[in-house]
């Protein structure tokens, strides 16, 4: 599964356009939006990369979320 923060996805319209330009990297891939969190989530086995290039072409840039390690 792959993470990502997508900080100008702010509503449910954002949510749909980020579904659709994933959708077009992968028409099988399952996706979850929470425009609260400003995250998705893609299980998909493309690659991370060609996700991130759709999204950034689509007006959302966004950045892989990973857990913070070493964090205290």
């Amino acid at each position: 599964m792959l993470n990502f923060i997508v900080p100008d996805m702010s509503c449910g319209g954002c949510a749909s356009s980020v579904k659709r330009a994933l959708l077009s990297v992968d028409p099988s891939a399952q996706i979850e939006t929470d425009p609260p969190a400003k995250t998705v989530s893609v299980v998909s086995d493309r690659p991370e990369a060609e996700f991130l290039a759709v999204l950034a072409e689509a007006g959302y840039p966004a950045s892989e979320d990973a857990p913070q390690q070493g964090a205290a």
